[in-house]
């Protein structure tokens, strides 16, 4: 037995047949702490020498809207006294508008009522039985008045009285209580009080007890080198950032250079400098997430007549363009960004005649249903090679370069359609014996480079990151990337 253990049988041996509370062991012990009584009270259990006994308590309180129910009156006392002051033909929901009841008010007060007999009968507001109703909130509020005083058990209460407030919100709470008593067993009862001295024992090995002689003949604290013992668990980067610092270190060794840009940008950087109809689904409401403040982003008036002209006859791109009308309205709107491909884009228009190999890692915002693979917010990952002799077996050949730096070396290609790029293809790798698709590349249509002052083609690549993640860290699930789950994150291997 420890010191504490001693000094806890010792006392508790003063009256052997007592069942100790908590503040009578802190005031015998002279300790100040409750741990101290938990801890050595479970050791002389372990033992048999002490028997811990438990008893939960429900205990009931006000909560808020109770203790503004105990000072102004519950909502459907208010109202049915507001009524029951009124002539059977002026109770109407506009009179109680009238008489300073809100509309949030009104409305849940009248579904109280209603439940207790009150009926809407040609506009009116009528009653059968209007005893039985002042009678049952009479009840409801000598409830809600017995609780004034603080805590009361819940045993002492109503039992449908509680059950009714805890399904409104607020106006109770319910806590449970704990309490625990501590008594002899026949065995600690028949431990000697001379047995339970004092004894000065040594807890840590410490190098200047060693090289001294205080350790000879003194007693050591046993140890179990076999019980369990928690694993520290230190800190370390969260999966997603891990993710993001890898990829970017592979870029950046591939040559490539970093930019970032804003989240909130106009739908014509966003949507029709690359060349996307004004009449696509994707810019929908449904598809993308405009904004009320602002609700409009100037934008150059020189973008907006080359887009103008791209979009409505090709303007001298080659193209026929889209055909119809270009609303310049439309394209100073204001919205989240719903790809990061519009910082690659106003990259280009800031630096038309300078080569660059550039990438972005960011987070990108759709109208998306959140379900196991999807996410209103989530990243991608962006790149573009833009210089004179870009092609598309360059645009290849670093996609596969940068695949197989992360671990998966076959990687294929196939033909797809973006409307910004021509030719475009899907990229797919190999994971477990099937082929999977990461991302879009393709070469940006002369409708998306020239009118930003552009004459070279520009390889470029979208992929998300997520999907790239759940591979990695073999999810299934999506959402468990950004689940406060730290017991998962911590199983999920170190990137």
């Amino acid at each position: 037995m420890s010191n504490n253990e001693r000094t806890l049988l010792k006392f508790m041996l003063s009256e052997p047949s007592k069942n100790w509370l908590l503040e009578e062991l802190l005031e015998g012990t002279g300790w100040d702490d409750q741990v101290h009584v938990a801890g050595s009270g479970k050791a002389l259990s372990e033992l048999g020498l002490v028997e811990v006994k438990e008893e939960t308590e429900s205990l009931v309180s006000l909560g808020v809207e109770g203790e503004k129910a105990l000072s102004e009156g519950l909502l459907e006392f208010r109202i049915w006294k507001c009524l029951s002051s009124l002539p059977e033909s002026d109770r109407t929901m506009n009179r109680l508008f009238e008489e300073g009841f809100e509309r949030h008010e009104a409305g849940p007060g009248m579904g109280l009522l209603k439940s207790l007999g009150l009926a809407i009968e040609s506009g009116k507001l009528v009653s059968k039985d209007e005893s039985s109703i002042s009678k049952e909130i009479s009840m409801r509020a000598d409830f809600i008045s017995s609780l004034a005083e603080g805590s009361t058990p819940k045993s002492q209460l109503d039992g449908e009285m509680v059950s009714h407030f805890l399904g409104r919100k607020g106006l109770i709470m319910v806590d449970d209580q704990v309490s625990r008593s501590w008594s002899l067993t026949d065995a600690g009862s028949s431990v000697e009080e001379s047995d339970l001295v004092h004894v000065e024992m040594i807890g840590e090995l410490t190098p200047e007890l060693l090289q001294s002689e205080a350790w000879r003949g003194a007693k050591f604290k046993p140890f179990d080198v076999n019980s369990p013992a928690p694993i520290p668990m230190g800190g370390r980067p969260h999966p997603m950032q891990a993710l993001i610092e890898r990829i970017r270190q592979v870029f950046l060794e591939m040559g490539f250079s970093e930019i970032e840009g804003d989240f909130v940008q106009s739908a014509g950087w966003n949507m029709d400098a690359l060349y996307i109809p004004q009449s696509h689904p994707a810019r929908t409401m449904q598809d993308t997430f405009y904004l009320s403040e602002p609700s409009q982003i100037d934008v150059e008036e020189k973008y907006l007549d080359l887009w103008s002209r791209v979009h409505e006859h090709g303007h001298d791109t080659g193209s026929k363009g889209w055909g119809g009308s270009f609303d310049k309205d439309e394209s100073r709107k204001s919205l989240l960004r719903t790809h990061t491909t519009v910082n690659t884009v106003r990259h280009i228009a800031e630096n038309p005649d300078e080569p660059s190999r550039v990438f972005g890692i960011g987070r990108v915002f759709r109208q998306e249903t959140i379900d196991r693979t999807h996410l209103p917010e989530f990243h991608q990952i962006e790149g573009i090679i833009h210089e004179e002799q870009a092609s598309l077996p360059m645009l290849i050949t670093t996609l596969k370069t940068f695949y197989s730096k992360m671990g998966y070396p076959d990687v294929r290609v196939r033909p797809a359609y973006f409307p910004y790029t021509e030719p475009s293809v899907e990229v797919d790798i190999l994971w477990r014996g099937q082929w999977l698709e990461l991302g879009g590349a393709g070469i940006f249509r002369p409708e998306v480079t020239e009118p930003l002052g552009s004459e070279w083609p520009v390889c470029a690549w979208g992929m998300g990151l997520e999907r790239l993640a759940m591979i990695i860290l073999d999810l299934d699930d999506i959402r468990q990337l950004y689940q406060p789950d730290l017991e998962r994150l911590s199983r999920m291997p170190i990137l």
